[in-house]
């Protein structure tokens, strides 16, 4: 099943526009291209609505948003909902400040968004004005735990529910939902915690996902989780000594570089709940 999402990224190279955060846009670029792809990254308002239109979704990340690239992301998304066009929204540091917050929550209200991808804390700001976010990470506290399980499968579902969204969210155990049902998912490792903008990778690489797997949205975004920490665990297994975290993002890239399906599908750890 996660086998032909990604064949289908490498076999229909979809064109990803991307609004997203300054700190990781090269990242997010080169994660597109190593699974497929193609990215563009556009945030100016007199450029936006046009490359939206030749590509085949978008990908709008907040982590540096500021008042020249907030309209750039709702005439972005107007667009892309012209055009039936997939858009995913990776909402950076929501609860961390109330501009942050109350853009995300505006984008969710003006825009039809398929896909809201975040950590714990983001999504429990966005949901329930609950969430606990550290920076632009999840706080500990709010983590997702054999013990609250059920809990939070319960909260994306209802979340998914109320926005018409898939909800994925990313931490030390990731959850794809949507109104029905959940895929949990256990690849990854904790060391990914130590690069910035493996959270933004994702984000970029889903939305290829989402855009070459019409009519399977919820497959296609889990299937891009279980990618990522598959690469995580690979690149991981690759360090040698002396190598730190900039050899460790350098090595999750190539390892989603190299990826194909059938590695996918051995290494994925999920369950539908």
């Amino acid at each position: 099943m996660f086998r032909d999402c990604m064949e289908r990224v490498r076999q229909t190279a979809p064109l990803v526009h991307n609004i997203t955060n300054y700190v990781t846009v090269n990242d997010v670029a080169n994660m597109i291209l190593a699974c497929g792809a193609s990215p563009i990254m556009s945030d100016d308002a007199d450029d936006v609505e046009e490359i939206t239109s030749i590509c085949g979704g978008l990908n709008i990340n907040i982590g540096t948003l500021n008042r020249h690239t907030i309209p750039s992301m709702f005439w972005a998304g107007k667009k892309a909902n012209e055009l039936g066009h997939p858009v995913l929204l990776d909402p950076v540091g929501a609860g961390a400040s109330r501009l942050r917050t109350k853009t995300a929550k505006n984008l969710m209200k003006k825009l039809r968004i398929d896909v809201i991808r975040g950590n714990i804390s983001e999504i429990k700001t966005l949901a329930a004005g609950s969430g606990t976010t550290r920076g632009v990470d999840a706080d500990l506290a709010d983590s997702v735990t054999e013990e609250n399980l059920e809990q939070m499968i319960a909260l994306g579902k209802a979340f998914a529910a109320e926005t018409g969204s898939i909800l994925a969210i990313t931490g030390a155990i990731d959850l794809v939902c949507d109104e029905k049902d959940c895929y949990v998912i256990r690849n990854g490792r904790p060391e990914m915690g130590r690069i910035t903008g493996t959270g933004c990778q994702l984000s970029g690489m889903m939305t290829a996902f989402l855009v070459a797997n019409p009519g399977r949205a919820l497959e296609a975004a889990a299937a891009a989780v279980c990618a990522m920490g598959l690469a995580g665990e690979i690149g991981w297994s690759r360090m040698q000594p002396g190598d730190g975290n900039a050899t460790y993002r350098n090595r999750i890239i190539d390892a989603i570089f190299h990826m194909d399906g059938a590695v996918l599908e051995e290494g994925a750890k999920y369950e539908l709940r």
